[in-house]
């Protein structure tokens, strides 16, 4: 696809030519090349493009006439994996609403602050989070919200919960001009310290996402997907849903991720497309069942989030020997992918994140905003279509968090001559062990390597000598003996002397935040056993 430049946002970006000029238009080609093609599968239901985009109309038909919502309002959900949340995603696009996507693991407190911060008029709540909307109720914490919809059969102690049936009734839907550069979604960032940021993504920036993995994984409509990610995140809502609508590929939908569903859906549904963090993989392939089943559709494997060591890759490419794995590095920000490794890449990149997405424009910059030489260390910053236009009602981070059209991304990295980008840590987890600059991502990547670690992460304590010195928390592979003195030996044969954990432990899991980001302030707070 063949790329030029255009000036959007006050910003002069790469992007694709030909491209949809909204989410709608985007879903409405797929159904027109492929109607009686599955779009959505989950459980015993199965949609095809057709019966997708018909369902689109009447919802968003509804939302505009029954509920009066208009095009600017936003429309929250606090719903699992699901169809209906699929379809109110792109009933939203249809009228030109905002959807607000809700964690779901958030506390009532943090939903209640971002579904007033996005002054939400309108609530979509399932069964098992129901008693979450009903605390906020009580509470009178979200006067703004006009109407509450309630998704399944449970009986709530109040009667004016709206059922998501009655949306479902025949409607028509009065033309409204959804422009590319209208924001389509408000996703609020999982900050470990202060309050949420909620993040305006747009049209353009979602169609060019889908475009750039499409391009780099080389997906088409045969391609087809399971999705455990949750549907609030990028990954699960852009990187997977989103992606397949723009190729005509299948989205196979789970509610949540269980090792044992995961493996039995991907070999009886014959997928071919899988994206998940390091993790998943490891404790897939770890399952019982995992050898009971073949796997030869599956010929993409995407992941990001963490490390992955040498050993889960060749593991990888030995029980899917068709596919190609690609990792890929994003945020909430950068609307999914900032940059994918392709597919062909020299074994001594391994390590990297890839190459920027064929729209991205990145640099690396020092602490005054110079370009870094090839191989040296700085912020990065991103730019391009995909990269949101700013925060929701906060100027505040507007300000701090965007320099001439590019993104600050808070990350350490380094590029290489041919691209390739490296990230080596956040800015503030960056340890200083007298003077010395240790990466937790350059030890965190060794300890991924050593066969008896599952999960580890790295952060900087205190110490009265050196400022800090390097701590290691590990999560051990199950039934694994591991102990201090084997970690540190492991990883002096990879590491200078003054990168090796002074301090280990070992724990049954990392602290995470509802996002799943690994909370490194806590660790550095945890009791040491050793």
């Amino acid at each position: 696809m063949n790329i030029m430049q255009e000036e959007h946002f006050d910003r002069h970006i790469n992007v694709f030519e030909n491209r949809p000029g909204n989410l709608i238009a985007m879903l409405e080609t797929s159904a027109m090349k492929y109607p009686g093609k599955e779009a959505l599968v989950m459980g015993n239901e199965r949609l095809t493009y057709k019966e997708l985009l018909d369902k689109v109309e009447q919802i968003s038909g509804n939302l505009q006439h029954s509920l009066c919502i208009k095009k600017g309002d936003r429309i929250a959900l606090l719903l699992g994996n699901s169809i209906e949340f699929c379809i109110l995603v792109f009933a939203c696009a249809r009228i030109g609403a905002i959807v607000v996507p809700l964690n779901t693991r958030l506390k009532e407190q943090e939903l209640s602050y971002m579904v007033r911060q996005s002054g939400a008029k309108v609530l979509f709540v399932d069964d098992e989070f129901l008693n979450k909307v009903e605390s906020l109720r009580d509470e009178e914490s979200i006067p703004n919200v006009q109407n509450f919809f309630l998704v399944g059969n449970e009986i709530p102690k109040r009667k004016d919960y709206l059922p998501y049936e009655i949306l479902e009734q025949k409607s028509s839907v009065t033309e409204v001009y959804v422009s590319e550069n209208d924001p389509l979604f408000i996703m609020y960032t999982s900050g470990t310290t202060g309050l949420p940021k909620g993040a305006v993504g747009s049209h353009l920036g979602v169609i060019h996402s889908s475009i750039s993995y499409e391009v780099v994984l080389k997906t088409n409509e045969d391609t087809k997907t399971v999705i455990a990610v949750p549907l609030f995140h990028v990954t699960g809502l852009i990187g997977q849903l989103l992606h397949m609508v723009k190729v005509g590929g299948t989205s196979v939908l789970m509610r949540r991720y269980k090792t044992e569903e995961y493996i039995r859906i991907t070999a009886d549904e014959e997928i071919s497309f899988l994206f998940n963090v390091p993790t998943i993989y490891v404790m897939m392939m770890s399952h019982k069942d995992f050898p009971v089943y073949s796997y030869p559709s599956v010929t993409c494997i995407a992941y990001g989030g963490a490390s992955m060591s040498t050993d889960t890759i060749q593991m990888l490419k030995s029980y899917f020997p068709n596919a190609y794995l690609h990792n890929a590095y994003g945020a909430t920000e950068t609307s999914s992918p900032a940059t994918i490794m392709p597919r062909i890449y020299d074994p001594t990149k391994i390590n990297s994140v890839g190459l920027p997405v064929p729209v991205g424009e990145l640099k690396v910059v020092d602490d005054y905003g110079r370009p870094c030489l090839p191989g040296e260390v700085g912020e990065l910053l991103i730019k391009g279509p995909m990269v949101i236009e700013g925060y929701w009602n906060n100027n505040a981070a507007n300000e701090t968090s965007f320099i001439d059209g590019f993104w600050r991304s808070g990350d350490l990295a380094q590029m290489d001559e041919d691209g390739f980008v490296y990230i080596m840590d956040r800015k503030k987890d960056m340890i200083n062990r007298g003077g010395e600059k240790i990466f937790s991502i350059e030890v965190e990547n060794v300890l991924y390597n050593h066969p008896k670690v599952l999960e580890a992460a790295v952060v900087g304590i205190p110490d009265s000598i050196y400022g800090e010195i390097v701590k290691a928390v590990i999560v051990p592979k199950p039934d694994a003996l591991i102990d201090k003195q084997e970690i540190q030996e492991f990883v002096s044969k990879h590491l200078a002397n003054y990168k090796i954990p002074k301090e280990v432990e070992f724990v049954s899991e990392l602290p995470r935040n509802p996002a799943g980001k690994v909370i490194k302030a806590k660790l550095k707070n945890l009791q040491l056993q050793s």
